[in-house]
């Protein structure tokens, strides 16, 4: 393989993987907020 397609490879992993762990903490922290909002009008 050509040094081009491995930098091209290795973007779209970074874009990839990167977009699936920004997902991952963005539904986190948001489960975090919810959580704590609802335990509030529990009350």
């Amino acid at each position: 393989m050509s040094v081009s397609s491995i930098v091209v490879m290795i973007i779209g992993m970074v874009i990839i993987w990167g977009g699936l762990a920004a997902s991952i903490i963005h539904a986190v922290s948001s489960s975090k907020k919810n959580k704590a909002r609802d335990a509030a009008n529990n009350v």
